[in-house]
C-alpha cells in the first residue's frame, strides 16, 4: 500500500458509484451499521468483502484458524502472503487497504465466550462459520438480544436465510439433537447429526444432488472428510448474504425468510422450500437414499 494511501483516501469518493442503488441517507445507515461476522473464510469472507466495499463502516470479525493452502480455491482474503496468518487478522489488514477508515474489531476463538458483549455492539449477525455447537450458541444469543441472523445452508447451490428473533431457530426447525442442551455440552456425535439434518433439508428442498459427486457427499455426511467447496458457489452465497444483510440494515422489503431459498445457477431458477406435505414425503425417500449411500 502506498505510504500516503490513508491521506488520499476519501470515503465519499469510494462510494460515489453507489448512487443510483442507494441514496445518501441509506449510505449513512450503512456507514454507521455494526455487523458481526463469525467465520471470515469462504462465505463469511465473501460477505465481508461485499459489505466492506458497499461502505459499511463497523465490523466485528472472528475466526478460529489461520489460512491454509487449501483455502486458496475460494476464500477471498487468502493468498500466498496470508497462508498461516490468522484469518481475521489477515482480513482486517487487507480491509484497511480498501477503506482505511473502517472500524474492525477482531476476535479469535474467544468470540464464543464474549458473544453476549459482542451482541450489545452489533446490529446484525452474518454467520460465516460451520460449527454446529457455536451456531446453536449464536442463534440463541441473537434471539435473546433481538438480533437478526443472516446465514446459508451447507449446499452445492448458493443459498441464503434471514432469521428474525421471533423465528424458529435452526435447531428447532431442522430437529437438531441439541434442544435444551448447553452449547458447550454438544458432542461430536451431535454435531454430525446436526450436519445430517441440514443435508436432508438441502436434498429435500433443492436439486443440489444433481450437481455434486454423491460418493464424496456420502463421505462428508459420514464425517469421513471435510466439506467440499467451490469458488463460484461460495462467493455467490457470500454475496447473497451481504445483499440480505444490507437489505435488513436499510429496512427494505423483500428478500429471504427464515427458511431461505436456493439459487440454481444451472437452471437460472430460484428453488424455495416445498410444502410440509411434499417435504415429508420426499424426506422419507431422501433418508433411505442417504442411509444406502453411507452404508447404514
Amino acid at each position: 500500500m502506498m505510504d500516503n494511501a490513508s491521506e488520499i483516501f476519501s470515503y465519499k469518493t469510494m462510494i460515489t458509484r453507489n448512487a443510483g442503488f442507494i441514496n445518501a441517507d441509506e449510505q449513512g445507515k450503512l456507514r454507521n451499521a455494526r455487523v458481526f461476522i463469525p467465520g471470515i473464510g469462504g462465505m463469511g469472507g465473501a460477505a465481508f468483502m461485499a459489505m466492506l466495499r458497499a461502505g459499511i463502516g463497523n465490523f466485528i470479525i472472528a475466526d478460529l484458524d489461520g489460512f491454509e493452502i487449501s483455502n486458496l480455491n475460494r476464500q477471498l482474503f487468502c493468498n500466498l502472503d496470508t497462508v498461516n496468518i490468522h484469518k481475521a487478522v489477515a482480513a482486517k489488514a487487507q480491509a484497511l487497504k480498501i477503506n482505511p477508515e473502517v472500524n474492525i474489531e477482531v476476535y479469535h476463538g474467544d468470540w464464543t465466550e464474549n458473544l453476549e458483549e459482542i451482541a450489545t455492539k452489533s446490529d446484525i449477525f452474518v454467520n460465516g462459520m460451520d460449527d454446529a455447537a457455536a451456531g446453536v450458541h449464536l442463534y440463541r444469543i441473537a434471539k435473546k438480544h433481538g438480533l437478526k441472523v443472516i446465514d446459508a445452508y451447507a449446499s452445492p447451490l448458493p443459498s441464503v436465510t434471514m432469521v428474525c428473533p421471533e423465528d424458529p431457530r435452526p435447531e428447532e426447525r431442522l430437529n437438531y439433537p441439541t434442544i435444551g442442551i448447553d452449547w458447550k455440552n454438544i458432542t461430536r456425535e451431535m454435531r454430525n447429526e446436526c450436519l445430517m439434518r441440514e443435508i436432508e433439508y438441502v436434498l429435500v428442498n433443492s436439486n443440489s444432488h444433481k450437481y455434486v459427486d454423491l460418493e464424496i457427499a456420502a463421505e462428508v455426511a459420514a464425517g469421513k472428510r471435510s466439506r467440499f467447496s467451490f469458488s463460484t458457489m461460495v462467493t455467490m452465497a457470500g454475496t447473497m448474504m451481504a445483499e440480505e444483510a444490507i437489505r435488513q440494515i436499510l429496512g427494505r422489503a423483500g428478500g429471504a425468510d427464515y427458511r431461505g431459498y436456493f439459487f440454481n445457477t444451472h437452471t437460472t431458477k430460484t428453488e424455495r422450500p416445498l410444502s410440509p406435505l411434499l417435504a415429508n414425503i420426499k424426506l422419507y425417500f431422501v433418508r433411505k437414499f442417504l442411509n444406502k449411500l453411507i452404508g447404514e
